[in-house]
């Protein structure tokens, strides 16, 4: 059976181990606890002092990606949550408009900023693209960790070919970079440990799970099924998962780097574009609108903002009033809970065991 667990922090904001949704519908009647929603998640905190403080190993598994990422926090008893994330994208591409929009302003003579001399010579530096593929695994890390005990944290280890010279192999590739830096920052939040694809491979045929080959299908057999292993793997659990509903989260996106439109509108004036702010309120924030529901704002024009679903992205309107929007919190990321999936008992059993004799059928 497969039902989410409730996070649960005391009156310090300190996590404490998950409860079942229904005693946590009991401690919200009686007053011991109220609700309150976390990134997406629904979460309670306690108003009173816990019976007991006693957590037990949780694990996280992620299973980075180019295009989706798989978390999975577990313990030896239960599966607590099961997150598909997307990866950020599109960083290089708005670095490389920025390069030549700076560029072309300077042929045309405009006042710029003095050059300045190369700096990306130096080893410590992160490209931009990278760092952000990287902070956004962070971000999720440290989300977790607010409202879940984390122990421990089991990553996939993505490595790029070297060359075998060593002054080239420390900095040729973004990707040694970057995860070299999310290891020593996560190391920061609690253990980490790291594991090759074959051995994850070894960890799924002894478990008896199969992996679906539709990367982008938003299936809990598509990334969080490696997440999971990772994260048994540390837990030292052998059991079937307990709990394959998924959560999906997409980064809120928004353009820093364009400050107007490409192309001039008539007259040669540019329009405004990009920034974080609409008319003094963040993007992001999500509103209560007498119309269009709950809603988040996005971009703004001619005195009016945009609202768009929290879930899909898709945009309500652009002619909403800031004076008929409630704020209730700012929102960093897209968050959509899908149903339980099916019980597939083929594919969740473990492998059957070979017929023994009667003697070795005792030893057993």
């Amino acid at each position: 059976m497969s039902h989410l667990f409730v996070p649960v922090v005391d009156q310090e904001q300190h996590p404490l181990m998950p409860t079942t949704p229904s005693r946590a519908r009991r401690w919200i009647t009686s007053g011991k606890a109220t609700a309150f929603w976390k990134g997406g998640l629904f979460c309670v905190r306690l108003n009173v002092e816990p019976a007991a403080r006693l957590v037990q190993p949780l694990a996280v598994g992620i299973d980075p990606g180019s295009k989706r990422e798989g978390y999975s926090l577990r313990s030896a008893a239960h599966t607590y949550a099961n997150i598909q994330a997307e990866a950020r994208t599109g960083v290089k591409e708005a670095e490389q408009d920025s390069t030549r929009m700076r560029r072309t302003r300077r042929g045309r003579h405009t006042p710029f900023r003095k050059i300045r001399q190369n700096r990306k010579h130096s080893r410590n530096k992160i490209p931009p693209s990278t760092k952000a593929r990287w902070q956004w695994k962070l971000r999720v890390a440290r989300w977790l960790c607010q409202i879940f005990p984390v122990s421990v944290f089991v990553v996939e280890d993505i490595k790029a070919a070297t060359t075998g010279k060593r002054r080239w192999d420390q900095c040729f590739s973004p990707l040694e970079v970057g995860k070299q830096w999310f290891y020593a920052e996560l190391s920061k939040l609690a253990a980490v440990q790291t594991k090759q694809g074959h051995e994850t491979k070894e960890l799924r045929e002894q478990l008896g799970v199969k992996k679906t080959g539709k990367k982008l299908a938003e299936v809990w057999e598509a990334h969080c099924i490696d997440a999971w292993v990772l994260a048994s793997a540390a837990v030292g659990s052998s059991n079937v998962p307990d709990n394959r509903r998924l959560v999906c989260i997409t980064p809120l996106c928004w353009h820093h780097r364009q400050l107007h439109r490409f192309q001039p509108e008539k007259g040669g004036k540019r329009k405004r574009y990009g920034g974080t702010l609409s008319l003094g309120i963040k993007r992001g924030t999500l509103v209560k609108h007498p119309k269009y529901g709950t809603a988040y704002v996005g971009g703004t024009m001619d005195g009016k903002v945009s609202l768009h679903d929290p879930q899909t992205g898709k945009r309500l309107t652009q002619s909403a009033t800031l004076a008929n929007c409630r704020p209730i919190k700012l929102l960093r990321w897209k968050t959509w809970l899908l149903p339980s999936p099916p019980p597939n008992k083929e594919r969740l059993l473990p492998p059957r065991p070979r017929r023994a004799g009667r003697k070795q059928a005792e030893d057993l």
